[in-house]
Order: structure tokens, then sequence, then C-alpha cells
């Protein structure tokens, strides 16, 4: 084995120029396309094809380099696309096929040459019987495979070689008492590989102080190489080494010299979209460093002192005091959002990890502000490698800014221009993908080489020194390609149809929006344990957001959170008990209803202290849902007390819907806490759980106020101002919209649990309506931090997902009265600001436990008589020597929140708050908004008056 030392060892600071000028389904491509094509005979099938699959025709060994055009004609080997079997242990198939007085045998061939033509089998090398068992399948498969409940069980005997029987093309048929095939298919093989393979030794690269170990999980392989590079990109491989193969696992070991060097890894498996034993080139699945765009693995260290900006190891001794999950607020951020327009960065860093370290920028100031005022997390939307974005930043294409500026403010062109190069940009959300332990290349100086890891370190330590932890938002439930082509494409040609999900025929789900993962198998779980491992403890973040968790099993993530608790300072320099994680427990796809196994769902996670999101309270605090009429009013938005031209059925109708949307925001102020007991709109006391949405659905699902994120406004969807603007009648002032705005936060920054914040909800940041900014550029994304515009009105938003509601946004675009000024976003900057500070003011706002909020919170407000638009809320607290509440708070004993979301004052009496010595909080004493300081409280009367779309805080001093 040759010595030599790659050019890209060498570490430098230097950067590239820089030539840059649910939940819903919205973020990535679409799965390839059906196809239609011809039988011969002239009937018509439809065949999803992955890859065009060549049909074996001999003996000879069927090695597919590559993707050719579809054939001419299909025989009946197209039925072998399918993989209805599964193949669950290392005795047993399932298959739901009766086969009668038949037989089912099952066939392999070494070399991919098996054919059905004209009900013969033929190319197989090895024949087996199966022997049907008249006993249901075992109660472990069953938990694992629950779809496959009622499937029949067929035997395989004993003393079969399963292990390398696995690495063949397999099949199993039905055959008549006469040997006639009259039903084949392929196996799905993760049941098994799982009781053969499951492995937990070392995978990628692993570095000692004389060598470099390589480890692939890849059981089902004939042949595995590594080609190691000395270039990111193009040439020859300096070397190519065989990797052996031991129970699954194939490593090879080469010397210290690789560090620096690219690697690819050169696989030959079969692969049931081709048919064929074929050469899939493929990434490390445990990759820490990339060439640019993901096109070679980088020999890395990760441990390496180049590597680490100065005091990183000590890191975990200058984080913020985190003290309970209760004390958590996130601030949700997108990479390139933050800088893209931040003419106080410098240029080479806008957009990227090191705009971060820039602690004077008008972006950094801002954050500053946000942590002072109480902020606690930020949470960063994906930042490992995604496709959608050419790491390479010399290849980005762009639009005159100033052109577009020229356009009406109504105008479709800004749109068109920005559509025309959306995939060509350097702007792109990053749901797509490609490899989770890697940095991604674009937000880097040079994507190539180790920088990005430097990077990505000094961003989080830039953060963490600001008094704010890191949150990375993690996308493990689906992957943006698959099949042995996509250059995109890494753990399906590694392990062909064991990482991705597949449905009862074989194919692909894509319920996420494409190839769902399958945390369900054990590697694929393991693989996403490890990877929160990483990035906790190679990057010391400090929480994680996950992507449609609900697709996630909830075993996996109760794994994951007992993983990331137990991780210790002294053993693996972070605090692990201080890492929180939460996500999507949407519902919905192949997972809903537990349909293959127990998910991570908003239901299923309540007791594992896992935070997942609060729809409910969105929904009845904005109206409607993101996927119902956006003209639909909720509390905030005027529902019956500033109706808009929506029909939202008669006046008792809408009372009816204003009452249930207040219980519903009550519950979810109440942390959304199931066994939470309140007085509903009907004047009956229930459970939290009792409450139902408009289809049956419980309200509450939570058992503790951190296992409830609430939220208005999140990067999906339109933001808060823009669908403030869409719901409120067009009649109303701009002032107005700004108080709703503000009142409508208002209720998630005085709620128990976790409140979550999109970036520029507390700047009026507008995307011009647009309700999925995924891919529309800086130009729609654009956050302006020196307050001089929101981003209103910049054209129709793209027509893609937009234009059914041009007509309604083009009335508000182009009317001036619609668009903040800088007075404006100041007075919503520090109204936002004077909200943290009052949450933070009083541990009665985050208490800890399910008991303490039933105990210590109260909705006065409520039954059939309460004032409608009115929420009544108080916080009390104990007194040190008196039998009863502990005592938490050292300043008030008593806090009271009024929430008026009418368009006139609000006058509120209950004799259970007569006699208290309120006076307003003296946040808002002393705040910038005038119109707070209009809130009156009559002690004698125990009444208080409210001015119109605003939110009151009324405290009780201890006495001194």
């Amino acid at each position: 084995m040759s010595l030599y030392r790659c050019s890209s060892l060498q570490f430098q600071f230097t950067s590239t120029n820089s030539n840059s000028p649910r939940f819903q389904l919205r973020h990535h491509p679409p799965p390839p396309p059906i196809l239609p094509w011809r039988r011969p005979g002239g009937s018509r099938r439809i065949l999803k094809l992955r890859a065009s699959p060549r049909l074996p025709c001999s003996s000879a060994m069927a090695i597919d380099d590559g993707p050719t055009s579809p054939p001419s004609s299909l025989q009946d080997q197209e039925i072998m696309l399918h993989s209805r079997a599964f193949w669950v242990g290392k005795d047993t198939i399932a298959w739901n096929m009766d086969v009668g007085d038949g037989s089912c045998c099952l066939y392999g061939s070494k070399d991919a040459s098996l054919s059905a033509v004209n009900g013969k089998i033929g190319g197989y090398d090895v024949k087996i019987k199966l022997e049907p068992s008249k006993e249901r399948l075992p109660k472990h498969v069953i938990e694992k495979f629950p779809h496959i409940h009622d499937y029949k069980s067929f035997q395989i005997p004993p003393g079969l070689d399963v292990n390398s029987l696995l690495k063949y093309q397999l099949a199993v048929a039905a055959l008549s008492s006469g040997e006639e095939c009259t039903s084949i298919t392929g196996l799905q093989l993760p049941g098994v590989l799982d009781e053969l393979f499951s492995y937990d030794g070392p995978l990628g690269a692993t570095f000692s102080s004389d060598s470099v170990s390589l480890h692939l999980w890849a059981p089902t392989a004939q042949k595995v190489s590594v080609l190691i590079y000395g270039e990111p990109e193009g040439g020859d491989p300096l070397e190519v080494v065989q990797l052996e193969e031991s129970n699954g696992v194939w490593s090879a070991e080469g010397p210290l010299t690789w560090e620096g060097c690219y690697y690819v890894y050169e696989v030959y498996v079969y692969h049931p979209s081709t048919l064929q034993i074929t050469k899939c080139i493929a990434n490390d699945p445990y990759a820490r460093g990339l060439s640019a765009d993901g096109r070679r693995t980088l020999f890395v260290n990760v441990t390496s002192e180049a590597l680490k900006p100065e005091s990183w190891d000590h890191l975990v001794d200058e984080k913020p005091d985190l003290l309970s999950f209760s004390d958590i607020s996130i601030y949700e951020l997108h990479v390139r959002d933050f800088s893209a327009s931040d003419d106080t960065v410098p240029s080479e860093f806008r957009g990227g990890y090191l705009a971060f370290t820039c602690p004077d920028s008008a972006g950094m100031l801002h954050l500053k502000k946000l942590s002072h005022a109480g902020i606690t997390h930020v949470h960063l939307l994906p930042t490992y490698h995604f496709a959608g974005v050419d790491d390479d930043k010399r290849k980005w294409q762009t639009v005159d800014s100033q052109m577009l500026e020229s356009f009406p403010p109504d105008s479709d062109e800004q749109q068109a221009c920005i559509t025309s190069i959306k995939d060509a940009d350097g702007y792109n959300w990053g749901y797509n993908p490609v490899v989770w332990g890697v940095p991604k290349g674009s937000y880097a100086s040079n994507p190539n080489g180790s920088l990005r890891i430097f990077e990505f370190r000094k961003m989080v330590q830039a953060l963490n020194r600001i008094g704010v932890r890191v949150v990375l938002d993690v996308v493990y439930n689906h992957l943006h390609a698959n099949g042995p082509y996509d250059e995109n494409s890494v753990l399906d040609k590694i392990v062909p149809g064991y990482y991705i999900r597949r449905n009862l025929d074989g194919f692909i789900e894509h319920s996420t929006c494409a190839n769902n993962t399958a945390s369900e198998h054990y590697m694929v779980e393991r693989l996403i344990i490890d990877d929160l491992l990483h990035w906790a403890t190679n990057y010391k973040v400090d929480g994680f957001r996950f992507d449609l968790m609900g697709h996630i099993m909830k075993r996996t993530m109760v794994k994951a959170r007992s993983m990331l608790q137990n991780l210790v300072k002294e053993n693996d320099g972070v605090e692990g008990s201080s890492i929180y994680i939460y996500g999507e427990g949407w519902n919905f796809g192949e997972v809903a209803g537990n349909g293959r196994g127990v998910n991570a769902s908003q239901f299923n996670i309540s007791g594992t202290g896992i935070g997942s999101f609060n729809d409910r309270i969105r929904d009845a605090v904005l109206g409607g849902s993101p996927f119902g009429p956006v003209l639909q009013q909720g509390f905030a938005t005027g529902l019956l007390v500033e109706p808009n031209d929506h029909d939202h059925g008669s006046k008792s109708t809408m009372e009816h819907m204003l009452a249930v949307s207040k219980d519903h925001i009550q519950v979810g102020m109440a942390a959304n806490l199931k066994d939470y007991v309140l007085t509903n709109h009907e004047g009956h006391e229930v459970k939290g759980c009792e409450v139902s949405t408009h289809d049956g659905v419980p309200v509450a699902y939570a058992s503790s106020p951190i296992e409830t994120v609430n939220y208005v406004s999140a990067h999906d969807n339109e933001t808060l101002f823009d669908i403030v603007s869409l719901k409120t009648p067009v009649n109303i002032s701009l002032d107005a919209r700004c108080r709703t705005n503000h009142l409508a936060t208002s209720i998630i920054a005085l709620s128990q649990g976790i409140p979550f914040f999109h970036a520029g909800d507390e700047i009026l940041r507008s995307k011009s309506l647009d309700r999925d900014s995924y891919n529309s550029g800086d130009w729609f994304n654009r956050l302006d931090f020196s307050y001089n515009s929101n981003n209103w009105g910049v054209g129709l938003p793209p027509r893609e997902k937009n234009e059914r509601n041009w007509p309604l946004m083009k009335i508000r675009l182009a009317d001036p009265g619609y668009k903040p000024q800088q007075n404006h976003i100041l007075a919503a900057l520090d109204n936002f600001c004077s909200l943290i500070r009052i949450r933070y003011s009083s541990p009665l706002f985050r208490l800890h436990t399910a008991n303490a909020i039933q105990e210590r919170v109260r909705f006065h407000n409520t039954g059939s008589s309460s004032i409608p638009g009115v929420i009544v809320m108080s916080l009390e607290d104990g007194h040190n020597g008196v039998p009863g509440l502990m005592q938490l708070d050292p300043i008030y004993s008593y806090i009271v929140v009024l929430i008026n979301a009418c368009p006139t004052d609000v006058t509120f009496t209950s004799p259970s708050l007569r006699g208290k010595d309120l006076q307003l909080h003296p946040v808002q004493v002393d705040s910038s908004d005038h119109v707070v300081n209009e809130s009156a409280y009559d002690s004698t009367l125990g009444s208080f008056r409210i001015p119109s779309r605003t939110t009151s805080v009324f405290v009780e001093r201890r006495a001194t």
C-alpha cells in the first residue's frame, strides 16, 4: 500500500469568492413520475420506475453499470419489481398467499438471472421448498411489522446458509400441483437483516494513533471497495482497496496519510429497482466531511485540535444557564435568512456560518436584544448536507434586485424572475437530506476540505456567548433521493430496500414527501441515534427539533432522549441533561394509528418528556388551519367581534366557534395538559383531553408542560403578519393589524409550556403573503434587521403554491396602507421584548409540573355568560410560612393576564378578583405602548378595563 499525502490535508482559513447578490407537504421535489408502458398485446400497465429495469436474458451475471433507456417490451418478469413477501426472521417468510394444494418455494440467483416465463421459473441457483404454517406470525414479528399481521407464515428448513443467500436476487413463488408458477414476487428483507446482522460496533472512518479504519454495514453486498482520491473532484483514484466482510460489516485499514483525502465506496449489490447486481458509487453513511455537493467523503478526524476554535473544549462551561426545560423559549431562524441581506456583515460571510461571529452586525445585535429579553434558544433550520443548493457559490444565479424593486408591489413579475432561477440560486430551506452528519457546504467559506466543521463550531460558540443555546433541525423521516444512480442517493445504494420504508407491494412510501425512512429497522434507528450523538458531542449543540417526528418510532425517540440525557461533561464534554428535543408529532400516512409500530405522534409521545408542536392553539388563535379557507378567522383575527367577508355562518354559529376556540386556547395556555381541569364554554368542568377539535380528536395530549411547544407561526405557511393581514377585515387600520400581530404573540409568550417564535414575528416580518417560501429565494425570505422594511409588498408570491389566492393578495399588496413603516416595526419589537421580559419576570409563567399548573393556573371569563373575545387567566403563588401552596416567586404573589381580542375596550369584573393589590406590570408601565398603559383595575369591584386588541398583565407585589 503506497503512502502519500493529499493536497487538501493542509488546513487553511481562507474563503472562496462569493458571487451571491403537516405541517404541509411542501418543500421537496415530487417522487419520480409514474410512467405508462404498453405490454405485449397492447394492454396498458402503470409501472412506477425508480430506475429503468434491465431484465436478465442469460445465465451470465447481470451487472448494471448505469441507467439505460426503458425496455421496448416488458415480459412477465416485470412483476418481480414488486416485493410482496417479507423475510421476517431467519426461519420465517410472510406472504399474503394461499397456495392451496400447491406449494411455495424460495428461489435465489447469485447473478440476478431469475426469470419467470410462461409459468416456468429459470435462472436460479437455489430452490428451497417452504412449509406453510398454520400458526400466526410470531408476536414479536407482528409488533415490528403490524401492517402484515394477517399474513400467512412460511417456514424455512433448518440448516440453510441464510447469510449467503441474502446476497442473491430472491423471489418466492406459488406453484400449482403440477409445478407451474401461479404467482411470484420479490422479498422485503429488513426483518431477517435485523435478526442476523444487527451491529453495534464501529462504523465510518475511525482514527487511531497510527491508522485509519473503515467500517461499512452492507450485509447484502457481494463486493465492496473503497476508491481513494487526492482531490475533491475529478482525476483517477490514488488507490482502490477491497474491503473484507465479517458478518455483514465490510472493513479496511489504511495509513494516517489518508486523512485529508477523499473516498467513495463502490458497492456491488442486488438492487430491486434494477433486478440486477448493480454497481453503486456511494458516500459513507457515517461521513463526517464531504467535498462540495457531497460528491466524495472526506477523511477527517473531527476531534483534531486544528478543527477546534479557541477554548472549544471549555464551551460547556460558557453555555448560558438553563435550570429547567420549562425555562426554554425558542426562536426559529434560517442560516441564510439571518445575514444574506445584512450590509453590516462582510460580504464573504453573508448567508453563512461566520455571519454569526460578527458581534456588531445588525443581526447579532438583534439576537443580543432578544437574548437579553429572555429568549434562550435559537433553532436553526437544516444545516446538514442537503440537496437543492449548489455548494459552489460561483455557480449561483441571481436576479438584479434593483429591477425587482422597480415592479409594483402586486406584480407577478418578481415571482416569475425568482422562479426562473429557484433551483440555481443559493436558497433552500434544506429539507432535502442527503448526508445527515456533515454541515452544509454552501454555508461555509469553502465547501471542500474541513473548513465547514471549524466554521460551524465558531457559529455555535458565538451564539452561546451572547446567551442563546443552539437547536438543530434534523430531518430523519425521509431522504432526498433513492436508487442506485441518483448522485444524492446514499443509503439506498448500500443496503437497497432497507433504510427506506416500503409499502405492501415493495414500492417506496412517500407520505412525508419523498423516500420515507424506516426507523423501525434496527440499523436505521442506530444511524439516527449515532448522528444525534455526533452533533451533540462534536458540535456541542443544545437541542434537536425533529421534522415530521410522527414518522419516527416512539422507541427511537425515547432511546435518543435517554442517550442524550446520559451524556456528562466529564466523559463527553457536554451536559446532556440540558439537551431538549421536540418535533412535529403529526399522525398521518402509513404510520398513522401505529400502522408501522408505535410512532412518535402527539398522543403516543405523552409521558416521555419530548416536546411536540401544539397546532390546536395555532388554529384557534388564527382561525381555520393551513389547509382550510385562508379567510377563516379565529380568536385573534376577528371571529365574531370583527368579521371579514368570509361566510362563517350565522351569528350563533360564530358565537359557538369563538367560544370553542377560546376553550382550545385556554387548554393550550395550560400547557395542553390532558388532565388539566377547566370550565368550558358551556359551564362544565372538563379535562383538557375532553375538549375536542371539530373532528372529535382531543385537544390536549401532554402529561407535562415541557411536552407542549406552543406557536402561532413557523417557517411553514404564512408569516404571522401575513396571515393576520389576510384574515382581518380589509378596512381596519395598519395599527390595528400590528396590535393583532402582537396580541397573537402574547398568547404564546404568556402560556405554560415552551413558547416558539418564527424569526421576524417580532418585527412584523412579511414574505409578501407567500405560504410556502422553501424555494422562494432571498427576495421573498428577506429579513431586515435595520428595521427599515418588513418585506411586505415585494410582489405576488410564487405562482406554484399561491396562485389560487392571488386575487385576494393583489387587493392587499396594492394597498399602501398595509405596509408597516419603521415606527411600526420598532414598536412591535419593543412590545415583543416586553412580553418576553414579563415571562421571565416570574417563575409562575414557567411552572415545571402538571400538578403545579392545576393548582396555580385558573381561567375566569368562562361558561355560557362569558364575554366573547376575552381570556382572563390568573397565576397564584403561595406564601412562606403559610400552609398551602409553596412560594415560588419572591416578588409577585398573584398575577392576572387579560387578553382582549375585541376592537373595543372591555370591562371585566370578577368577585374572585376583588380586594387585591393589583397593579399593571412594571414592564408594561415602562413600555412604549401607550395603549396598554390605559389598562385599569378597581380593587373594590374586582373590575378591569382592557383596551382593544391588548394583552394586559397585572401583578400583586409581596409586602416588603
